[in-house]
């Protein structure tokens, strides 16, 4: 609960109850264990799309997530890139895991981390600027450089709160909001 109160910058409570009753009203359900949380159901997927579409009509948006999502598009690969270097890194000519003895290695991608986060806010300034929920993952994205650069290295890709996972969570909901499917 409190991963979902956080990411929708809400309190718990309101999460809690707001999410039972969407469960109760056939939207959303929960699975339990290690890798469970909440999810869509079909007929929540289908809400959820009648909403955004509205939403993006309502506020006359459509074009400026579209303009977003193109900015993001082009920066997207150069993250793929940096999270692989955070992970692995070439000795030798063999790649191997980065272990991260190295601060001045690690520093170096911190600060390539830092470059791409100003160019995405370039990108999507306007749609941060015009939809509230969207201002949420540049207040994420900030907070994970900010605590990888601090020493907490698993905010850059290995924690659930990681940039890796808000960019994803970014992408995911861009997708989401235009009506582009995954492929």
């Amino acid at each position: 609960m409190a991963r979902v109160a956080g990411a929708a910058g809400l309190p718990e409570p309101d999460v809690e109850s707001e999410l039972i009753d969407l469960a109760v009203a056939g939207l959303v359900t929960h699975a339990s264990g290690d890798f469970g949380g909440w999810g869509l159901t079909e007929a929540g997927l289908a809400a959820d799309a009648e909403r955004i579409s509205a939403e993006l009509d309502a506020a006359g948006t459509r074009a400026t997530v579209a303009k977003a999502y193109d900015g993001f598009l082009v920066l997207n690969p150069e993250l793929l890139d940096l999270c692989t270097a955070w992970q692995m890194r070439s000795v030798d000519g063999v790649a191997v895991p980065n272990d991260h003895a190295d601060p001045a290695y690690d520093s170096r991608l911190l600060d390539r981390f830092a470059d791409l986060d100003q160019r995405v806010d370039d990108a999507c300034a306007d749609l941060f600027a015009a939809m509230l929920r969207f201002q949420r993952y540049r207040t994420r994205l900030t907070t994970a450089l900010t605590r990888a650069r601090s020493g907490a290295l698993d905010h850059v890709s290995d924690d659930l709160e990681s940039y890796h996972s808000v960019w994803f969570q970014l992408h995911e909901d861009l997708l989401v909001t235009l009506g582009i499917p995954r492929h």
